[in-house]
């Protein structure tokens, strides 16, 4: 806790309450006192908590009684992307979108309402929705040949374009392969429109950049549906300079109803400003964290393994980053005080950031690094986390997204090690939840019905993929309130209801720690406090 703040709360402590939460089944989330009735909150902050508050109620003293509703605390997505999400609600989202001709008359509509030239932009289409194969651009093309189209597939590490775009690109079928990326080219060498990773930017790169109002926009879409949704706090993963300057702006007029725990988006100018400054710390909005990638998605085939994909004999996936700049960077952060967050999904990739972070952390440590996904490990790597004091910053939708393909991707043996919370949780780590949003529906209730069940929303498998990696529900409640939490050095503050900790905290429709599974997808959330203060209500 802030020091300063430690100091207010003795003084509030014996003064009567703002509020009181009253006949609730509340789940702090803090095993020394798992359950309780009632709390109350002053200044923010819960200055008791347990099953009689009368003591702590006086004239003014709103008293909320909520008739047995459940409370848990506000619930903390350690992986998103505001901007993404922002920008989805505002074009158009492709994740059910079940053939390239669904996809390619979206685009047409679209192109019939706005000026020739225009970019026309959406996200999360998904090759195995329609048969596995990676599209062409021709549909996109004739849907829309006056008009550049940049489609961002479901896990972000691939695009689809159509010809007008690989124009202004100046992307042909002699384009080399730029590092880290790779141009998808049919059998005669045809460039077909689908760019993986790195490949994305010869394209996007022309695009033009949104405006600062563009950029508040967006993130103030994306901050009130995190508020309905029931987060409280959340880990953007990979804010630029111009994203900071939007967040700063939206907290000065009172319309971020979350808290940002922002990552610095790689090496850059941001990156080196903030060395010479040192963290920014606060309660709203924090910089002390670098985004790194070392590899690509599984879904896209970019993810990088030290075996071929079992359905790409010759494909091992691409390495982004080399283990020298994973190293440099990390001697940089901790120097200066900053957390290293790599995203890694692939086993050669993980075990490549982990032999990077042990150069540098040489054993046990506080300085909390993760690795973002980590989603296929070697099964010996997962000691490593251990060894080295490394948050697995894991998403529990990932698997029930991908165990229609996983199985194809990977072969059995490796699955072992695949998407693997419960094992990773078993080895002592700390697992920080979360939904990669846009890349997985921001609904921080499906994560935990995933987290618990194995399953999609329709209940299929029968008993779960892999039912093994259930997590319980408490284990599930920790790793998206405490977790989240520890993974950006603020639990001693947040993620738990407990006395002097903030009172961020949600009032669910029905009570996710006893309901039968196949309940819990229909579960809301009817109110969003933070602070002590409502930032959503369904009434």
């Amino acid at each position: 806790m802030f020091p300063i703040l430690a100091m207010l709360w003795m003084a509030m402590a014996g003064e009567p309450a703002d509020l009181v939460v009253n006949n609730a089944t509340i789940y702090t989330a803090n095993p020394a006192q798992p359950r309780a009735k009632a709390m109350a909150i002053r200044a923010g902050r819960i200055v008791a908590i347990g099953d009689d508050m009368r003591a702590h109620i006086g004239p003014k003293t709103q008293i909320m009684d909520l008739k047995g509703a459940p409370v848990i605390p506000g619930l903390i997505d350690s992986h998103v992307h505001m901007a993404g999400l922002g920008q989805m609600i505002e074009t158009a989202d492709l994740r059910h979108v079940k053939s390239v001709a669904e996809v390619a008359a979206i685009v047409r509509q679209r192109a019939a309402r706005i000026p020739k030239g225009t970019w026309i932009r959406a996200r999360n289409w998904d090759q195995t929705n329609w048969g596995g194969e990676f599209p062409l651009h021709h549909a996109l093309t004739e849907a829309a040949p006056e008009h550049p189209v940049f489609l961002t597939r479901v896990d972000g590490h691939a695009a689809w374009v159509n010809r007008k775009a690989m124009e202004i690109a100046a992307i042909d079928d002699k384009t080399p392969d730029p590092m880290g990326g790779k141009i998808i080219r049919d059998s005669a060498g045809l460039a077909t429109g689908v760019l993986i990773d790195r490949a994305q930017s010869l394209a996007g790169s022309k695009i033009p950049a949104a405006t600062d109002d563009e950029v508040i926009s967006r993130l103030r879409a994306a901050a009130r549906e995190c508020a309905r949704l029931g987060l409280t706090s959340v880990h953007d993963a990979g804010t630029g300079e111009q994203d900071l300057r939007a967040y700063r702006k939206l907290l000065a007029a009172n319309q971020l109803p979350v808290r940002i725990y922002a990552m610095i988006g790689g090496e850059g100018g941001m990156w080196s400003r903030f060395l010479e400054t040192g963290p920014e710390v606060n309660e709203r909005l924090t910089v002390r964290s670098i985004k790194l990638m070392a590899d690509g998605a599984m879904g896209s085939r970019g993810a990088a393994f030290w075996q071929p994909y079992a359905d790409d004999p010759g494909n091992t996936g691409l390495l982004i980053l080399k283990q020298e700049t994973v190293e440099r960077v990390a001697r940089q952060a901790v120097e200066k005080g900053f957390q290293v967050n790599t995203h890694a999904i692939g086993d050669r990739a993980n075990r490549m950031v982990l032999d990077a972070y042990g150069k540098v952390l040489g054993g046990s440590n506080n300085k909390r690094f993760r690795v973002e996904h980590a989603q296929a490990i070697a099964l010996p790597d997962f000691t490593l986390f251990k060894k080295f004091s490394v948050i697995a910053s894991m998403q529990s939708t990932h698997a029930t997204s991908d165990m229609r393909w996983a199985l194809a991707r990977l072969g059995p043996d490796r699955l072992m090690g695949a998407y693997a919370q419960k094992r990773m949780l078993n080895a002592g780590v700390v697992v920080a939840n979360g939904s990669d949003f846009p890349v997985e529906e921001p609904s921080p209730l499906m994560g935990f019905y995933a987290a618990v069940s194995r399953q999609d929303p329709e209940g299929q498998p029968a008993g779960g993929w892999r039912p093994e990696e259930r997590f319980t529900r408490e284990e599930a409640l920790r790793s998206w309130t405490w977790a989240g939490a520890y993974a950006a050095f603020e639990e001693d503050w947040k993620g738990t209801l407990e006395t002097s900790k903030v009172a961020d905290f949600l009032v669910l429709s029905a009570d996710i720690m006893t309901l039968p599974l196949a309940e819990l997808p229909k579960v809301k959330v009817r109110m969003t406090f933070i602070a002590g203060q409502t930032v959503f209500s369904d009434q």
